[in-house]
């Protein structure tokens, strides 16, 4: 799939006060209920390419776009969508907030999530937040639409093997990284980036020696033996970028 299609419209927004989230079309010589989608990603292309693929079935309409977190949560109340195709690297409240406040604010909507980073950690994060499921941008020309009108039917589209990963992260990252304290999580933060204790320091106006003390808690808290181990495990983790 070509993800630099022409652009699309970027928001169907309908008349003010539209109270029906379900619409009415044919589909090969039947009526079925037309899926009402909202796209969140930041990339016009992207969004493009997605339009594109969506608009092959006559079941399904894309009914606006969202550049940020915000604007997705602020659609998602304004256009009530049965679902919302949810981008994780985006301006704005983190994805798991997102995927919250609409299942307790739009509880009709679905969130299914589509992204380009395929991380044990998102994975987790995004599951227990209570979305329908998680694809990734490599396979979705292929399964898109179907995950969509599963989606759309109230099913759960995690796999076995999504589901053992989640738990894993749960079970061997997530209550490591849960004995961080915020500082040192920030400490880790920039180790990943690569700066000495004396830089560390003057970027969060602390002592040197306060740097390297966080930094012996890091490792120990993780379970690794160098700066290096604990950086490396940042980033593989979904941690750091």
């Amino acid at each position: 799939m070509n993800w630099n299609a022409g652009y699309g419209t970027r928001v169907e927004r309908g008349l003010p006060g539209v109270r029906a989230f379900l619409t009415k079309g044919k589909k090969m010589g039947k009526t079925a209920e037309t899926i009402r989608v909202l796209l969140a990603d930041d990339y016009p292309a992207i969004r493009a390419g997605i339009r594109t693929i969506l608009e092959k079935a006559p079941d399904v309409r894309v009914v606006g776009e969202a550049t940020g977190g915000a604007e997705a949560m602020q659609l998602t109340a304004q256009l009530r969508p049965q679902l919302l195709l949810l981008d994780l690297r985006m301006p704005g409240p983190r994805p798991a907030e997102i995927a919250r406040w609409v299942r307790n604010h739009c509880p009709e909507t679905e969130t299914l999530v589509l992204t380009a980073h395929d991380i044990d950690r998102y994975v987790a994060e995004m599951m227990e937040a209570g979305t329908a499921g998680f694809l990734t941008k490599e396979k979705a020309e292929q399964a898109l639409l179907g995950a969509i009108r599963r989606a759309a039917r109230g099913e759960i589209l995690y796999t076995k093997e999504q589901r053992a990963r989640a738990r894993r992260w749960r079970e061997e990252v997530g209550q490591r990284w849960e004995r961080l304290t915020e500082r040192e999580r920030q400490v880790l933060a920039l180790m990943a980036e690569g700066k000495t204790d004396k830089e560390i320091a003057q970027e969060l106006q602390i002592k040197t020696k306060t740097v390297g003390n966080h930094v012996s808690r890091i490792l120990r808290k993780l379970g690794v033996t160098s700066r290096t181990e604990a950086a490396l495990w940042a980033v593989r983790e979904g941690f750091v970028d």
